[in-house]
């Protein structure tokens, strides 16, 4: 809802807004009501893990490199540390839930 006011005749230097309650200026109030959708609700956890590139896909970390690393290779281990792309079946999914990401 937006109101919005219009003066009937021009504010004086020094007036404040207590002369308003006094009814000292004379104004005329409109409100309109707007027609929006609601806000929609960033999914936080998906915000933490996931990120949208510039051309809008959206990235993601791997798994399996927060412990046991002692048994994986160092080839595995460069590999694991880069980043992906999120798969065609998730998309639409990760990209609900970051809808201004």
């Amino acid at each position: 809802m937006r109101v919005t006011l219009y003066w009937l005749r021009p504010q004086k230097a020094g007036e404040s807004l207590s002369g308003l309650a006094v009814g000292l200026l004379l104004a005329k109030i409109k409100v309109e009501t707007e027609n929006q959708m609601p806000k929609l609700k960033t999914h936080k956890g998906a915000a933490k893990r996931f990120s949208k590139t510039g051309t809008g896909k959206i990235k993601r970390g791997q798994t399996k490199t927060r412990h046991i690393l002692t048994s994986k290779a160092p080839k595995t281990k460069r590999k694991l540390g880069k980043t992906l792309l999120v798969s065609d079946g998730d998309y639409a999914k990760v990209a609900r839930m970051i809808p201004y990401a």
